[in-house]
């Protein structure tokens, strides 16, 4: 692992949920394994109105009390009460940023991460601007961005022009958690480090691809939120297509940022677009209602706090759509996501063709189901080969069979959060995990039609799945010749028992 330069973490949106559960234990873990440079500092920036000790003191709830270097870490941690909308603050952050800087000799190195409401994404990069904060003398600024990313293709490319005002795209790192996943990052490594798949990734001897994220959970409490977003907003834009691109991309020259990036983009440039009249069929969309769910009465969507009660926000989203391009002609691509769905589960699968003459069709016990590889995101991190072998004993009975490996065979091995990769590498400014303007510009440009056909025609329906089920029923019929894998918590073993 490269050494970093020493740095600055700016982190506005300090006080929020975010930064509390995620950022700061994800800089904790780095700090234990000494992955930080040296020497670093954490300043947080929010308009509540707190010293030093007491956001250490705050911060200190998120990480583990027994832990003796946790005093060492909160040393690091500084906080500025700001107000982010008004622009005549910021030269009090310059200078508690130059002070920092030369007390704790962190030069001139700063990343700025807005963990702050969508509405502040443009307004804070023009503030830092407005300061001369956007620019260094001699060392770097870099920019983290949360999702969403935009609302539609409008505002994110507004959003695209507004940035760059400020900053060079090269500052900017769009942050997608779902990439810093250590298993995601394994589709390439599975593809592109082993000769036996490389050669069957196209459409000769794949049937089609399944990609499934689904979340047993409802939407908690964040209705409020998620009714204005939906699935296709929190999930499909940003986390689906991104492994779209990861799954169909082309071999990049170098396992380098932008030759990835590039890679991933001519997917999206291949995206067949949809026109209005594709919508009602290629693209289903569902709601959960009140149901019973291991004996425990559940309320529906439209009961959830914060939710209109005629909500027509999709829970449960499912789609077919094709990539147009040499190797993946005629091959169809299904995704879908949910809430309330029986497991939570996030897995690619590839469905090869069957073989073109069914010698062992006599066998009661063998239905000549497709071999399939399923790369299995979370949980119960793995692989899993599906193939047909013979039963032992007369005749030719076959039977299908599983052979997996499991993460957590590695057990010497520890499995990085996505956001402690995340972090480091843009530390290190490493930007092949994070997400690069016209990428995020071309995977709205295919979504879009979807919005607009919901918009503009209030006769496609939303269809209600009980919650604890796999979705609308309906769904069951975007898959051609074949059908939705149904995937338990447990990636092997599968056949014999189900955890859901």
């Amino acid at each position: 692992m490269q050494t970093t330069q020493p740095q600055l973490l700016v982190i506005f949106g300090a006080s929020g949920d975010l930064t509390k559960r995620k950022l700061i234990p994800a800089l904790f873990e780095l700090f234990r394994r000494q992955l930080l440079p040296a020497p670093f500092a954490v300043l947080g920036v929010s308009r509540t109105a707190l010293s030093d000790a007491a956001f250490r003191e705050k911060t200190a709830e998120f990480l583990p009390a027994d832990e003796p270097s946790v005093r060492s870490f909160l040393d690091m941690l500084f906080y500025q009460a700001l107000s982010t909308e008004a622009p005549d603050e910021y030269p009090v952050l310059r200078e508690r940023i130059a002070q920092l800087a030369a007390r704790h000799g962190t030069g001139d190195n700063i990343i700025f991460y807005l963990s702050t409401p969508p509405k502040l994404y443009a307004v804070i990069p023009a503030h830092l601007a407005s300061a001369g904060l956007n620019r260094s003398n001699g060392g770097f600024r870099r920019l983290i961005i949360e999702k969403p990313f935009g609302t539609d293709l409008q505002s994110a490319r507004q959003l695209n022009r507004t940035l760059l005002n400020w900053f060079d795209e090269d500052q900017l790192y769009r942050i997608d958690h779902y990439l810093g996943k250590e298993t995601v990052q394994n589709v390439l490594v599975t593809r592109f480090a082993n000769g036996i798949f490389e050669p069957v990734w196209n459409h000769n001897f794949i049937h089609h691809v399944e990609i499934t994220s689904a979340e047993s959970l409802g939407v908690e409490e964040r209705g409020g939120y998620y009714d204005s977003a939906g699935a296709m907003r929190d999930m499909v834009q940003n986390h689906l297509m991104q492994l779209v691109g990861l799954v169909a991309m082309e071999p990049p020259v170098v396992i380098e940022a932008d030759a990835i990036r590039n890679e991933s983009l001519k997917v999206f440039q291949s995206l067949r677009p949809l026109q209005p009249t594709d919508v009602p069929v290629s693209v289903i969309r569902g709601q959960y209602m009140a149901s019973r769910i291991k004996g425990q009465q559940v309320c529906g969507y439209r009961q959830e706090a914060g939710v209109n009660p005629a909500s027509r926000t999709e829970t449960f989203f499912a789609m077919k759509f094709f990539i147009d391009n040499w190797r993946w002609s005629g091959v169809p691509f299904y995704i879908r996501t949910g809430k309330k769905l029986p497991t939570r589960v996030t897995e690619v699968v590839i469905h090869f063709r069957r073989t073109p003459h069914l010698l062992f069709a006599h066998s009661s016990q063998y239905q000549q189901p497709d071999n399939q590889l399923i790369i299995r995101i979370q949980p119960d991190e793995g692989i899993l080969l599906k193939l047909g072998m013979k039963v032992p004993g007369a005749g030719f009975n076959v039977q299908p069979v599983n052979l997996n490996f499991h993460y957590a065979d590695m057990s010497h091995e520890r499995l990085p959060a996505a956001y402690e990769r995340l972090l480091l590498d843009c530390m290190q400014g490493d930007a092949t995990l994070y997400l690069r303007g016209d990428a995020v510009e071309k995977a709205w440009e295919f979504v879009q039609p979807v919005l607009d056909a919901w918009q503009d025609n209030p006769d496609i329906p939303v269809y209600g799945y009980p919650a604890g089920t796999w979705g609308p029923e309906v769904a069951d019929r975007l898959v051609t010749d074949g059908h939705w894998r149904y995937p338990c918590k447990n990636l092997s073993d599968d056949g014999n028992y189900c955890e859901l």
